[in-house]
């Protein structure tokens, strides 16, 4: 019979509960969130599940898309692209553009910088119709994405960010896709550091100004609409004695250029003042070894896949608690990177503050059929 099994590790954590968590800055933006990619947690937040116009803000899922395809080898960097005349049309409509026309063949590398660079809407189309075929199917391709991640409220009807009716997301779902991009496409987020991009002799600045007045700041994307309002995704990435942390902003429907980085850059600051990341365990550093059954060894080293961090108001490193939960028995055959239950680190007063899954660390072959005859009896009898 299977039965929940729960251990709490002894890491010196002890004292009273945490304190309460400090109060983030007022901040003029209709909806906003601050996260700690490094420990994945949401430092602050205000209506971050309320839909809105993302503006821009959709190009990070269409960069997302094509970075993919760049990945399976369905596009490359130096291949040239046509530009279709509903690619050119976007010029029209009086938004961002890299400036390109029917007679150029853009690079994939070239279309990529003055998508994230000038935001260009043309290059955005081109993009998606060399990876969709058409911009209705690389739309779908675009939904699947965020229905894969979850994200239900965020739809895609275009692939550029203009206002049309039930084109939306939200601060936490936009959150979600920037931070895919971090991590999925290290190679490609420097992309989004870029300050200038020239093409067709036609220079422009990275609309992003964090990223010449803070160097800690190296991406990501703007936006802007008369109906989304001025619209930041910042990240930030600073040195601690315990290693780097990256942190994420996203602010949504201010009312300015300035506004929207000096908002985000307040969310930034007071993230890497007002916490700490503690790294609790090390990359795949065993947290327990647990009885196996019917393996061909009689333990399995059972840990994180990726080394443990959290963050906690500063100064409050020393009152947590970590608790393993798993569902016993643990019966051979096991898979490394078999998830076999949870890690969960809490307050003393039980208050959560992040759970991560508890894995197989080292795979646990079947052993042969005697030994798996005793162990049967063995959990019989037990």
């Amino acid at each position: 019979m299977k039965r929940l099994f729960a251990w709490v590790l002894s890491l010196a954590f002890a004292g009273a509960s945490l304190a309460q968590a400090p109060q983030p800055p007022e901040v003029a933006a209709k909806s906003y969130i601050l996260l700690d990619l490094t420990s994945d947690q949401t430092l602050a937040e205000r209506e971050a599940d309320a839909p809105s116009d993302p503006a821009s803000l959709t190009k990070l899922m269409t960069a997302y898309v094509v970075f993919n395809a760049i990945k399976e080898k369905r596009l490359a960097l130096d291949q040239s692209l046509p530009v279709s005349k509903r690619a050119w049309d976007e010029r029209k409509g009086g938004a961002s553009l890299m400036f390109i026309d029917t007679t150029m063949t853009p690079k994939v590398d070239e279309l990529l910088r003055g998508m994230i660079v000038q935001s260009g809407n043309d290059a955005s189309v081109a993009l998606a119709e060399a990876v969709g075929g058409t911009l209705e199917q690389f739309v779908a391709m675009m939904n699947r994405q965020a229905q894969a991640w979850g994200l239900k409220n965020t739809s895609f009807k275009n692939v550029t960010g203009l206002t049309e009716p039930g084109h939306r997301s939200t601060a936490r779902d936009v959150a979600v896709i920037a931070g895919h991009i971090i991590r999925d496409f290290p190679d490609f987020y420097s992309y989004y550091s870029i300050k200038d991009y020239k093409y067709n002799n036609i220079g422009q600045p990275n609309r992003n100004l964090l990223l010449r007045r803070d160097p800690t700041v190296d991406g990501m994307k703007t936006g802007h609409t008369e109906s989304a309002g001025y619209c930041l995704v910042a990240s930030a990435q600073r040195d601690f004695p315990n290693g780097k942390r990256r942190l994420l902003s996203v602010v949504l429907n201010t009312t300015s250029l300035e506004a929207r980085a000096n908002e985000s850059q307040k969310l930034l600051n007071w993230g890497f003042q007002a916490f700490d990341a503690i790294r609790l365990f090390d990359d795949r550093k065993p947290m327990v070894n647990a009885a196996v059954w019917k393996g061909k060894t009689k333990e399995a080293k059972l840990g994180a896949a990726a080394a443990v961090f959290v963050s906690v108001p500063r100064g409050e490193a020393g009152k947590l608690q970590t608790r393993i939960e798993r569902t016993d028995p643990l019966v051979a055959p096991l898979a490394q990177g078999q998830r076999v239950g949870t890690l969960k680190v809490s307050t003393a007063a039980g208050a959560p503050v992040t759970q991560v899954p508890l894995v197989v660390l080292e795979g646990v072959e079947q052993a042969g059929i005697f030994g798996r005859a005793w162990d049967a009896i063995r959990l019989w009898i037990k």
